[in-house]
């Protein structure tokens, strides 16, 4: 056993006083060791290093500022090139419920004037304009399912095929939002509720809609 260490053993405050003697040395290298890694982090990390220099508890680890999303990307050029990189295929425009309300609807419209026509899927920031920026753009990514529109394209009545799920979350929400732009646009709302609306039903209602055509047509 090495002779300075028996020493110490003999003398009790001498090794304790080494003892803590190495563990104040271990607390200061790991402190600045510490102090060495929160610097090269905050060189990689800006925004962390504002708050740190901004924050009067800088000494203390604080709740990271949330990340912004990544800006749109508005260069043609830009888009392109994320667009010829990916995958894109084609989707049905309607489901097989709506399909078949489509074609029913489009037979009986036609029937009564064959000058009007049925458009499935319209954005309503295409058929409805506004002075108020923040209004329109409360609408203008919305739509409707289906859309009647009289010999000169003019919207003239929007339907909304009511599936089983449809008014589950904030459906009904967003369909007041619709129902109000249409009214004041002069465009009527109408439901088309799955299960419930029968055949005879959405043709008394395209009679009701639909201006029948006059002689010289």
């Amino acid at each position: 056993m090495p002779s300075e260490f028996v020493e110490l053993t003999e003398k009790p405050i001498l090794l304790v006083i080494a003892l803590l003697a190495g563990v104040l040395a271990g607390m200061a290298l790991e402190r600045f060791l510490s102090k060495k890694r929160r610097r090269a982090w905050l060189r990689k990390n800006r925004w962390a290093r504002e708050r740190s220099e901004d924050d009067i508890l800088s000494g203390l680890w604080g709740t990271p500022r949330p990340v912004p999303p990544p800006p749109k990307l508005t260069d043609p050029a830009d888009q392109l090139r994320i667009v010829m990189g990916a995958h894109f295929t084609a989707q049905p425009l309607l489901n097989r419920s709506e399909v078949r309300v489509f074609k029913e609807l489009d037979r009986m419209v036609v029937g009564c004037n064959p000058g009007w026509q049925v458009m499935a899927q319209v954005s309503l920031g295409e058929i409805l304009r506004s002075t108020d920026a923040d209004a329109y753009s409360c609408i203008n990514s919305k739509r409707v399912d289906l859309l009647l529109v009289d010999e000169n394209c003019l919207p003239r009545h929007a339907l909304e095929y009511q599936g089983h799920a449809h008014h589950q979350g904030s459906a009904a929400a967003r369909d007041a939002v619709k129902k109000e732009a249409l009214r004041q646009a002069g465009i009527s709302y109408h439901e088309v509720v799955g299960g419930h609306t029968t055949p005879s039903e959405l043709r008394r209602l395209v009679e009701k809609l639909v201006v029948k055509p006059t002689s010289h047509q």
